[in-house]
Order: C-alpha cells, then sequence, then structure tokens
C-alpha cells in the first residue's frame, strides 16, 4: 500500500472510490432519492476540478482510498485542521488503509492542536473507527438541508493532540 498527494491524473480512481464508497456506506443511511443523484461521472468530474489537499491510498496500481483536508471551516474552533472526507473501498477496510489515510492527513496538518470532522450520525461504523483512532463526540451537531425536505443529521469529532505529538 502506498499513501500519497492526488495528482490531476487520479481524477478517475478518486472519482470510482467515492462514488463506490458512498453506495456501500450509505445504501440505507440515507434517503435513497438523495444517493440515486449521485454519479460517477460527477464523482470524476468533482475529482478532476478539486484535485488540492487530498491523499490517496494505492494497493497494486489502484487508488482504493482517499482523504480530504484543509483548515477548519468551522468559526467556533481554532488551531484546528479538518478531514473533510475519508473513503476506502469496502473491499479493502479493515487493513490498515483508513487508519494510514488519518495517521498521514494528520501529519500534513501537525501544526494544529486539534483535528476534527464530520460523521454522519447513522454511521456506527465510521464513529467506531474514529473513536478508535482518538476522536470524540463534541455535541456539535449539523442538519443540511441536501434537498427539498431530506436533511443529513452530522455530528462533530474532534481529536485534541498534545504539542510534543504533533513534532512527531
Amino acid at each position: 500500500m502506498l499513501i500519497r498527494e492526488a495528482h490531476k491524473e487520479d481524477a478517475e480512481g478518486k472519482g470510482l472510490v467515492h462514488y463506490q464508497s458512498w453506495i456501500e456506506t450509505y445504501t440505507g443511511l440515507m434517503d435513497p432519492a438523495f444517493l440515486s443523484r449521485r454519479s460517477l461521472e460527477r464523482c470524476v468530474d468533482m475529482a478532476r476540478e478539486h484535485p488540492e489537499n487530498t491523499i490517496v491510498a494505492e494497493t497494486d496500481g489502484q487508488i482504493v482510498g482517499f482523504a480530504c483536508y484543509s483548515e477548519t471551516r468551522d468559526t467556533d474552533m481554532s488551531d484546528t485542521g479538518e478531514i473533510q472526507a475519508l473513503y476506502v473501498l469496502k473491499k479493502y477496510q479493515k487493513q490498515g488503509i483508513g487508519a494510514a489515510l488519518l495517521k498521514r492527513c494528520e501529519q500534513i496538518l501537525k501544526r494544529h492542536s486539534k483535528i476534527m470532522l464530520y460523521v454522519l450520525a447513522e454511521n456506527k461504523n465510521a464513529i467506531g473507527f474514529y473513536e478508535h483512532n482518538g476522536f470524540r463526540l463534541d455535541g456539535v451537531t449539523k442538519d443540511p438541508e441536501v434537498m427539498p425536505g431530506i436533511t443529513l443529521h452530522e455530528m462533530r469529532m474532534v481529536k485534541e493532540r498534545a504539542r510534543d505529538k504533533q513534532e512527531e
């Protein structure tokens, strides 16, 4: 497995992971009408439009996961980095790829004392994964309306980091 910065040439692989992992992860957790609006072509286009701040996981030359990171978008957080997305194809889960992507994001965002992310409240697997990796729910939620009459319930998770560990 190789974790590396994404390039524009990775758009098809990243787009496929984005599309397929959404279907694998969110079927039964999200409204089917919302899920049906997602297309492989749109996911590839998004990957092509936004290759920045993205790392990919490669196995045998195939992209099997990715993560996106940034400065936090939440105005109530200071000195905080954000993981905006982290997806691994179901076939490659439980092999340490998600943890490796998470660790690399933390290294990239090492100047921050905290890392935060949002997780779908119904996604118990993701919540367990992030808790296992040191994140805790902090009580902040958001409920964006993604389509008329369809909202998502997202919960914020935060990992506090000791200053001396940030330099590792």
